[in-house]
Parts: C-alpha cells; structure tokens; sequence
C-alpha cells in the first residue's frame, strides 16, 4: 500500500494510523455523550418538577416523610445520571470507604474538581442535604427538587449555620464543598469558613471526602465540550473522620468560636491540599 506521496505505508505507519483514528472517534463520541448526559439531566429535571413530586405531594401529606422520599427520589434520579454518563464512555468511577456513608447526621465536606461532584457524591449519599446557591431556587430545571428535597439555601444569612446543625441532628447527611465554587486548575484551595463554623458550632466530627478526576474535565473555567483526549476516571475516598477536638488550637478556641473556626478552616485546607 503506498501512501498519497507514492510511498510504501509501514504496517506501523498503519497501526499508529488506525490508533490516531479511533483515539479521534473516541473523542468525538465523548462530546456527543457529555452533550447527551446534560439534556438529559435538564429533561430529568423538568420531569421531576412537572410530574414526579406533583404526585409525591398528594400522596405523601405529611412533610417530613415527604422530605424523605423527596431525597431518596433525587438520589435514584442522580445516581441513574451517572450511570448513563458511564455507559456511554464519558466517565468511569471507583469509591473507596463507601460503607462509611451508611450512617445518620454526617458532616461530609468535600474538595471540588469537577462540575459533577455534587451529582458523583449524592448518587450514593443516603438522604444527602446541601448548601445550594440561589439561582438553583429559581432555575427550572433544578427549583422542584431543591424546595421538594428541602435543601439549604445559601440566603438565609445568620441563620444558615443553625439549619445546617439541625440538619444533622434530624438524621441528615450535610454535603459541603468548603471551597464553594470549583477548585482552580492549579490546585490552591480557598476555603470559606462556613463548614468550619458548622462544624465548630454543632461539635461534630467531619467525614472527609477525597474527589480525584484523572485527567481533569468540567473543572473550573473549562467549556463541557473540551473533553480530555482520555476518558476521565474518577476516584472517591471516604475517609475516616475528624475529630475536631484532636486539632490543636481548635479545641483550645472553644470559648471563640470564631477563632475555633479560623483554626479549624486553616487545618482543613491544608489537609485537602495534601490528600488530593
């Protein structure tokens, strides 16, 4: 076989060919399912909020037991998300100390990598809470489930540390990504002082989550379609938990909350740094 100079083509040339070739399909075929993923994810949403928790209302008439199925509906909803996103090649994922999850009132701070962290941790949280940003209360595809699954808003001020305890104390498990926005491409943290003060304030222990995406994709200021040349492979470790009264100067400041918390905030960044 010659090539489009006229020269003999190698059974190498070929292979390296057919190598670039696929690699390339591969890619393209990962766009296509990323972009999928994601109608899927707003049809979902609207679906839930139009027809699924309509009806959960009037059959469930009492509202804790309504919050209950609410969040056990969202995390089928979520976890069959990433399913499909790792049937179709976007994604593969592995979960480490999975079994420390099966328990009440946890306090589950995360680092954050990647777009679909909250979506990756939620699928396998039982009755999971969190922190959502306004904009979720009045976005379409999200509004139904956040009010149905009577997740926190971030707008409710002095008051958001208290609901955030009590929260645990009803049986919750707090999700709280201590960053509050995707971690840079660079790696520094900055974390905000909220899940310390939560933490400090209820005297709970901490249940780090340890979130790896290999290579990097849907992080910080990157477009969904700039998928990585390789699928992305994402390692979850639970970890064992914190306690908070082992940190030195945490347990020193409990008479200051606040410098409790700036103690404790400073402990937990460089602890994510160095774990992920």
């Amino acid at each position: 076989m010659l090539d489009w100079s006229g020269k003999p083509v190698t059974a190498q040339a070929m292979q390296q060919s057919l190598k670039r070739l696929n690699s390339l399909l591969n890619r393209y075929w990962r766009v296509g399912g990323t972009a999928i993923s994601f109608i899927a994810f707003g049809v979902g949403g609207i679906v839930l909020r139009l027809f699924i928790f309509p009806l959960l209302n009037l059959m469930v008439r009492d509202e804790p037991s309504r919050t209950v199925w609410a969040r056990r509906i969202i995390r089928l909803a979520f976890r069959g998300f990433v399913e499909l996103m790792r049937g179709m090649g976007v994604l593969s994922y592995r979960i480490s100390g999975r079994e420390r999850l099966q328990r009440k009132g946890l306090l589950i701070l995360a680092n954050h990598p990647s777009l679909i962290d909250t979506v990756l941790l939620m699928a396998f949280v039982e009755q999971a809470d969190c922190i959502v940003k306004s904009t979720l209360w009045r976005n379409p595809f999200t509004r139904g489930p956040v009010r149905a699954a009577g997740y926190i808003s971030n707008t409710q001020g002095p008051e958001l540390v208290e609901n955030c305890i009590s929260s645990m104390r009803s049986g919750g498990n707090l999700i709280i990504f201590p960053e509050g926005t995707r971690t840079p491409a660079d790696g520094n943290m900055r974390f905000k002082r909220g899940a310390a003060n939560v933490a400090v304030r209820g005297a709970c222990a901490i249940t780090p989550a340890i979130i790896r995406c290999t290579p990097a994709t849907l992080g910080k200021g990157n477009k969904w379609w700039k998928v990585p040349a390789t699928m992305a492979h994402f390692e979850i470790e639970i970890q064992q938990d914190i306690d908070i009264r082992d940190i030195p100067g945490v347990t020193g400041d409990a008479g200051n909350p606040t410098l409790a918390a700036r103690q404790l905030t400073y402990y937990l960044q460089n602890y994510f740094m160095k774990e992920s």
